[in-house]
């Protein structure tokens, strides 16, 4: 069986190209067991958002693909769609696009007594995010970080 970093890896060669000509961008790929069941989840996005039928012309494109390729060897459910409002920050270009956006933000250790942390993304420079919290600034290592997202304010 091939590791989940295998298959993602082989999973972006083939969508590669065809997202890129297409003007999608692809966000993520996560390959995990959920009880007895496998799913290769793709997560794509585009300018403008993503619709069902861009979410099912990326479907029937890698579906072909992985019928020809058959890289996975267990069964598994293909979902293709979008990150939705919440959307993950996983590239740098993703911390880019979201300054000036509201985060969340989790990191691998505590920083000030705290591993959350909420508000608005004021920088990135690749090194370092900078998050405004309340009417302070919390500067956050980018080796530091668990996971980031956008977050939606109520």
């Amino acid at each position: 069986m091939a590791t989940q970093a295998q298959i993602k890896s082989v999973i972006e060669d083939m969508l590669k190209d065809f997202i890129e000509q297409n003007g999608f961008e692809l966000v993520d790929i996560e390959y995990v067991k959920e009880g007895s069941n496998w799913f290769l989840r793709v997560y794509a996005d585009k300018e403008g958002g993503i619709d069902i039928d861009d979410c099912s012309r990326i479907s029937e494109y890698l579906s072909t693909q992985l019928d020809e390729k058959d890289p996975i060897v267990e069964a598994y459910f293909l979902e293709v769609s979008s990150p939705g409002a919440e959307r993950p920050l996983k590239k740098p270009q993703d911390y880019h696009k979201a300054v000036n956006s509201h985060v969340f933000v989790t990191t691998y250790e505590p920083i000030d007594g705290s591993k959350e942390f909420e508000g608005l993304l004021l920088s990135f420079d690749d090194e370092e995010l900078v998050i405004e919290i309340g009417k302070k600034n919390k500067t956050i290592p980018i080796t530091k970080v668990a996971s980031a997202r956008l977050a939606i304010v109520f």
